[in-house]
């Protein structure tokens, strides 16, 4: 779309392995796995709005080699000239613990298709074990125990979310959990796995528990779709790698999204969001059509949880603390490096998540003291004019 509303005439074309056209997947976990969106909902635009766009969207069509100097792709056995492409893969799911792999009754969850044969499995009654206690696996538990079922959660790590959040933040997020009747065991991990007729009846855990499982799901994280870029020689490492403006190390080839690692504040770095898809997407299109500018967003990110939305703001790596503020909408936990603030968890209150938003994208200096006063009000912080 950027590409055609920023003047570009000639021919687009998408190609895609799945056999939908291109859709949302943030709401796989939520509200298409509760059944509250149809299919068509997830899509991001009906398909005659790509026809009268004048772009070819091709489904179930894996491109299967890419010939950067000729600038030809191979797709469905055919080869396909290009003038300029871009990589928008982004990650497919971790392989299945080897216990796990071709047994009944064991899920992923990344794209509709998996959704769709998930939904089939949300009955009451049933035991459902998520291995995995990150956000898509949190977010299933939640579906699914409001739907009636049995839900435990295993983590390996000593705490859920502890790759992407801070201790109090998990903690508010497991007390939700165990307050709607999940069980979360941390630092655990599934020694064995039983069967019956090639489907999974029952997990051991390193522990000596034993926990009766009709249906699983493995959420244990994901790994850049760069397969295509690496065999073409592109450079990769974790992603493909990619500079400012979204440009590979093959000229006239650009990458965006999950697939792409890109230098934010001088550190290679690889995002799995909403945001960073659109944007940076955004970005390479522009530099495409000769309007370079540097990609350097303030990354944004959300989860619902039953009744609960966390929204967050800015990059927590490398933070050396927390501040935990409580209002009478929600609450929030400020993350600060060397004494200033790079990001901000609010759970159940918006006014700060858009307050703190602002404040980062402004480059306005929160320092850990003043979050910690008495009476810190970020909305009135943001509001106050620059030194």
């Amino acid at each position: 779309m950027r590409l055609r509303h920023g003047g570009y005439s000639g021919r687009l074309t998408i190609f895609g392995d799945e056999s939908h056209p291109p859709y949302q997947r943030p709401p796989l976990s939520k509200a298409y796995l509760k059944r509250e969106w149809t299919v068509d909902r997830l899509y991001l635009r009906p398909t005659q709005f790509w026809a009268d766009l004048g772009v070819e969207v091709v489904t179930s069509a894996p491109v299967t080699a890419i010939d950067p100097a000729a600038h030809t792709l191979v797709v469905g056995g055919r080869t396909v000239a290009w003038s300029k492409l871009a990589f928008a893969t982004g990650t497919r799911p971790r392989p299945l613990p080897a216990e796990f792999a071709g047994l009944k009754g064991v899920h992923e969850l990344r794209g509709l298709a998996d959704a769709d044969r998930l939904q089939d499995e949300i009955r009451p009654g049933r035991r459902l074990l998520v291995l995995g206690g990150g956000y898509v696996g949190l977010e299933t538990a939640a579906v699914a125990v409001a739907a009636g079922l049995s839900v435990v959660v295993v983590e390996r790590a000593p705490r859920i979310l502890e790759r992407v959040a801070c201790a109090q933040t998990s903690a508010i997020i497991r007390d939700l959990h165990e307050g709607h009747g999940v069980r979360i065991l941390e630092g655990r991990s599934v020694v064995r796995v039983v069967t019956q007729n090639d489907a999974i009846t029952a997990v051991e855990l390193d522990d000596g528990q034993s926990l009766p499982v009709d249906v699983a799901i493995v959420g244990i994280g994901v790994l850049p779709r760069d397969e295509l870029a690496r065999a073409a020689g592109i450079a990769c490492d974790n992603g493909v790698v990619v500079d400012g403006f979204g440009r590979t190390s093959a000229p006239d080839i650009w990458a965006a999204g999950d697939c792409a690692v890109f230098p934010l504040d001088g550190v290679p770095t690889r995002l799995e969001s909403v945001q960073n898809a659109v944007d940076q997407a955004e970005c390479a299109a522009d530099d495409m059509l000769s309007r370079a500018r540097a990609y350097a967003p303030v990354p944004w990110f959300w989860s619902d949880q039953y009744d609960v939305k966390l929204q967050i703001v800015g990059l927590n790596r490398g933070y050396d603390a927390v501040v935990h503020r409580r209002s009478e909408r929600g609450q929030a936990l400020w993350y600060f490096r060397a004494g200033r603030m790079i990001a901000v968890d609010a759970i159940n209150d918006a006014r700060t998540y858009m307050a703190a938003k602002k404040l980062l994208e402004a480059g306005t200096a929160i320092s850990l003291a003043e979050a910690s006063e008495e009476g810190f009000d970020p909305v009135a912080r943001m509001r106050r004019p620059a030194a």
